[in-house]
């Protein structure tokens, strides 16, 4: 058990936790709904410290992110539990596992940096289920991954109090954030959370912080693709984020509770890319469907492709050293460092020693 930070005692006796605005009170040994903090004694402690439901090596473009260290490999990884109770979760047997002694991986912060570091990857990520409810144990490898020069990335649906959001984005150099929808009732109904502390936590992490930003959408068919919620999502990321933040569209399957409802068409994904693409922004994307076209990066000064993808494979490659088109010179939005690597479309499980 890990001593965990965010709780204030409440009058009765109860200690509330201040991590995410479930704001769960606790008597001694009762669990958060995340169920990975948990109140032993007269204090918080996070009990998936060190401890992971696995490692793998990806490409950078999975997470996904498509404007940080093109073609790189990441090492990502999770523990179980989450603080949403998302429908459709595509981690559930992750995110939503109560057999903690599944975490069969056990690896300090420090063993990571240096797997990573041996492996050749250029970052690691938090992801499968979301790292806000491991802060102590994202912070303290973030920590050590910067010592051994290893980017931090976090994959998260950015449901966070104030607090623990500056501190958790302050440590990472990327993040995808989960815009689940665009309504209250998308996510009352499909998550059991609510919108607002996600546009905060995005409007935050894009304007206040030096952490390069990626969003996702998972459209789902009949319960966030409609035009009106297309358009007013597009028009507040263009507001709040600027023209210049990538935004992928990507395609639903059926998983979880949510077994019986259609596969995203195909259709849809290039139609919500068409109204954001309309709305100002830049650089959309689609995901879980195959269309490089829409995969593919282009230069918002001279229309060139500059980065081309089919799937996570990088093809075309039109940028300098520093993130300029050689076409126009037009600075490409993101973090380039040099060519691209040639990590390719590789998946590669690992085991900590």
């Amino acid at each position: 058990m890990h001593p965990a930070r965010f709780w204030e005692t409440e009058s009765d006796g109860r200690l509330r936790c201040t991590l995410c605005p479930r704001f769960c009170t606790l008597r001694d040994g009762q669990r958060g709904m995340c169920f990975v903090r948990m109140r032993q004694g007269d204090r918080m402690v996070l009990d998936t410290y060190g401890r992971s439901t696995g490692f793998c090596i990806d490409p950078i473009e999975k997470k996904p992110l498509n404007h940080f260290l093109p073609g790189t490999p990441v090492l990502s990884f999770g523990t179980a539990g989450c603080n949403l109770a998302c429908k459709f979760c595509q981690n559930h047997e992750i995110s939503k596992s109560r057999e903690v002694d599944r975490l069969a991986h056990e690896a300090a912060p420090e063993k990571i940096a240096q797997v990573a570091r041996a492996e050749g990857c250029a970052s690691v990520a938090f992801t499968y289920n979301d790292p806000v409810i491991f802060h102590e144990y994202a912070l303290d490898t973030a920590a050590a991954c910067r010592e051994a020069g290893i980017k931090s990335v976090a994959v998260t649906a950015g449901y966070v109090c104030d607090a623990p959001r500056a501190e958790f984005f302050g440590a990472m150099d990327a993040a995808n954030i989960d815009l689940k929808g665009f309504t209250e009732r998308f996510y009352r109904k499909l998550t059991g959370s609510g919108i607002a502390p996600v546009l905060e936590t995005i409007d935050y992490a894009v304007n206040e912080t030096e952490c390069w930003v990626e969003l996702t959408t998972l459209l789902i068919p009949g319960e966030n693709d409609s035009a009106a919620e297309l358009e007013a999502l597009s028009s507040w990321v263009m507001e709040t984020c600027g023209p210049d933040v990538p935004l992928h569209f990507t395609a639903f399957h059926p998983d979880h509770r949510m077994l019986s409802h259609a596969r995203t068409p195909l259709e849809t994904l290039l139609r919500a890319r068409d109204v954001a693409h309309q709305a100002g922004l830049r650089h959309v994307y689609i995901g879980n469907a195959h269309h490089p076209d829409a995969q593919s990066s282009y230069c918002a000064g001279c229309g060139d492709r500059v980065i081309g993808r089919d799937w996570h494979a990088l093809s075309d490659w039109k940028l300098d050293d520093f993130g300029g088109c050689v076409t126009c010179g037009t600075r490409f939005p993101g973090v380039i460092d040099g060519p691209p690597g040639e990590w390719g479309r590789k998946r590669l499980p690992l085991r900590m020693a």
